[in-house]
């Protein structure tokens, strides 16, 4: 099931799950509007959450139809996933080959996860199970760097990402060009917060990042240490103070053609 997963996301994911699940970001709540209207969910829609991770995504897939399939390939996320949505449809497949038929699908969201497998034969499967016209929504919580504090962490995470596949290198939209798959119609973006302590939202936040979390433990809570004091270099917040976190949530459409 996993072969075909870049380490970073095998190992981090698998051993930082629950911790995945705790402290990630949820999503702005128009992203559902945006669900309906970009991507045409209505009730009767079947949709697919690939790379579905713990199911973050789902409590807004979920008010829009209750016809969805969470695909995910690490098995300890869909376990995290199926505590939380246990009536959720689960199929734990890789994103080359899923058990779904062909032209079945009205919809397909991958939601903090397409930049992991943004190949050829991925797309390939994605247009595949798709309906005539059905539709592909890429979305990406993404940290804010306008603000400094958060430019800081960015700056000392790429220290360390390597090859690790990753949004804001866009290596992702390579995969779009020259096919005849997909069109792009449009990208949304909004804006939210995510308010806790600075433990909580930025430096556990931070140790579930794929290639902090595939590292030792000794190492992680070096990153931790160093996380918490850029945050009160710039701003004077301890561990345990609140503090909001910014994201910036970037939404993209595709049709199939």
């Amino acid at each position: 099931m996993t072969h075909s997963l870049h380490p970073a996301a095998e190992q981090g994911f698998s051993s930082a799950a629950a911790l995945y699940q705790r402290v990630r970001p949820n999503y702005p709540a128009d992203i559902v509007h945006w669900l309906l209207e970009d991507l045409k969910i209505t009730p009767q829609s079947y949709v697919v959450d690939l790379g579905a991770g713990t199911g973050k995504f789902l409590d807004y897939l979920t008010q829009t139809t209750a016809h969805v399939i969470a695909v995910e390939p690490i098995a300890e996320m869909l376990e995290q996933l199926k505590i939380v949505h246990p009536d959720v449809q689960t199929q734990q497949a890789s994103s080359e080959d899923i058990e779904l038929n062909s032209n079945s699908i009205d919809a397909i969201v991958c939601a903090q996860s397409f930049h992991w497998f943004a190949n050829l034969k991925s797309l390939t499967e994605i247009h595949r199970i798709l309906k005539t016209q059905g539709r592909l929504g890429l979305v990406w919580n993404q940290r804010d760097e306008t603000v400094d504090w958060v430019k800081a962490l960015a700056d000392l995470l790429a220290k360390y990402e390597a090859d690790t596949p990753r949004f804001h290198s866009y290596q992702w939209q390579n995969v779009f060009k020259q096919q005849n798959l997909f069109e792009f119609q449009a990208e949304k973006v909004f804006v939210q917060y995510q308010t806790g302590t600075v433990e909580d939202v930025v430096s556990n936040r931070l140790l579930s990042t794929s290639f902090i979390a595939a590292m030792p433990p000794e190492q992680q809570q070096h990153m931790k240490l160093q996380f918490e004091q850029i945050v009160y270099q710039y701003t004077g917040k301890t561990a345990q103070d609140t503090i909001d976190f910014p994201y910036v949530t970037h939404a993209y459409l595709y049709v199939k053609i």
